[in-house]
């Protein structure tokens, strides 16, 4: 015990040293440059995407058995602050820090120092504005993963796995993509909003982990129902509304391109939840509440990449195959045998594959000047760049998370005891309970 209080009172005594240092890390304090209107929207779009984080706990936890959906809510909300604080030590500075052989940031940004009030480079908010809005992305990027192996995973090796992926894979993949000299913007791969950055990355390595930690105890033979679909909904309706912070804050200004992409976004989102329903509809007999609510955020998904370079018309597109192509992966789910326990590879992987080659066809220079080589519809070769960017994106979140996983598994089990898995992650790994019922 005294060993324990010893090494959190270093610990303690380590961050109180950093902090002290804060004031001498110093950084500009002008506001020459800045435009208070495109701020306001930038800061509203913040909050806006920490919004969908705490509504991704609730999207997950009514699809999950009620004896883990306080567990469930709890691995997306403590990524708020677990990566919001990694971010300011060191994980901006990773992504957006001077840039190393294309693959990752310095560390001369470390603790947010030069991270001041003058702006970012090609905007006209405050480079603190920037960072802020981009810790959103960091932070809710890792939490999405946590579907895959929904009430079965330990807490700690969540703990440990999530600070590790979040610094090691999503950092590097963040500078390849939006970081100041990244490969992947250097070799001409577009992602407006996040769909290699996030989608592509947590997609895949949710296919990862499933195949890794193994299937649920019971599974195939026992019904593993919702418990609570109406948290499932309104979870998504946190989610869409949050997502026009996502996409049209992307912009990083209240400008014509802002509107392309809340345009963009809420087509896409309400036409690949009629496709699903209709799909559904046809295949089951029944729509459901569920399938619905799986095809707009899978629409979402889809449309981040393109979402500030394509026409309603193409959103619309994107949706369309969008809700019929995500259904059809999460049926072929049981035949290929992997347990992903709330198909976060077959809406956000394949639809942010999905997505990524949407821009590449439909991506236009007329409605957005930053498209240099247009999609192939639109007389570019556009879709070239966006393969790559899958391939390399998709290979190095794959590997890199199964690597990781074995590491965690060094310090502690991956999963939990059969025990503790039959009593649900509520009390096994909190010891409290989400219902007193």
């Amino acid at each position: 015990m005294n060993s324990r209080f010893v090494r959190i009172a270093s610990l303690a005594g380590g961050l109180s040293a950093l902090l002290l240092l804060a004031p001498r890390l110093a950084f500009a304090s002008t506001d020459g440059g800045i435009d208070t209107g495109d701020t306001a929207w930038v800061l509203a779009s913040t909050a806006l995407v920490l919004l969908m984080t705490p509504g991704l706990g609730l999207f997950y936890a009514g699809m999950v058995r009620r004896k883990n959906a306080l567990g469930t809510i709890l691995q997306s909300f403590v990524m708020v602050a677990v990566v919001g604080v990694l971010w300011v030590l060191f994980g901006y500075s990773l992504s957006f820090g001077k840039d190393h052989w294309g693959f990752i940031g310095s560390l001369d940004l470390i603790g947010l120092r030069n991270v001041g009030f003058d702006a970012y480079p090609g905007t006209h908010i405050p480079k603190q504005a920037f960072m802020i809005f981009q810790s959103m992305f960091a932070v809710i990027t890792p939490a999405l993963i946590t579907g895959a192996f929904a009430e079965r995973m330990r807490f700690k090796a969540y703990l440990i796995f999530g600070i590790l992926w979040a610094t090691l894979i999503y950092d590097p993949i963040c500078h390849w993509v939006w970081g100041p000299g990244g490969w992947l913007q250097k070799a001409g791969a577009m992602d407006f909003a996040g769909g290699l950055v996030v989608h592509v990355s947590s997609g895949i390595a949710a296919l990862c982990c499933a195949i890794v930690l193994g299937k649920r105890k019971g599974y195939g033979r026992d019904e593993f129902k919702p418990h609570n679909l109406t948290m499932t909904l309104t979870g998504t309706g946190l989610l869409w509304f949050g997502w026009f912070g996502f996409n049209a804050g992307s912009a990083l200004a209240a400008n014509s391109v802002a509107v392309t992409a809340f345009v963009a976004t809420n087509t896409a989102g309400a036409t690949a939840a009629v496709v699903w329903m209709i799909v559904e509809w046809l295949h089951r007999g029944k729509p459901t509440a569920l399938g619905v609510a799986s095809g707009a955020i899978a629409g979402l998904a889809a449309v981040t990449p393109a979402s500030g370079f394509i026409s309603p018309m193409a959103a619309m597109a994107v949706g369309l195959v969008t809700g019929a192509v995500c259904y059809l992966a999460i049926m072929l789910k049981g035949k290929l045998g992997y347990d992903d326990s709330l198909d976060v590879f077959g809406v956000h992987g394949v639809g942010g594959i999905w997505g990524v080659l949407a821009a590449g066809l439909f991506a236009s220079t007329a409605l957005n000047s930053a498209v240099r080589n247009p999609g192939l519809f639109c007389g570019g070769t556009l879709i070239g760049s966006q393969i790559l960017g899958i391939v390399a994106v998709g290979a190095y979140s794959f590997v890199g998370t199964w690597i990781l996983l074995k590491i965690t598994g060094v310090f502690t089990p991956l999963r939990t005891e059969k025990d503790d898995e039959e009593a649900g992650l509520d009390l096994s790994q909190h010891g409290e309970v989400g219902y007193s019922l």
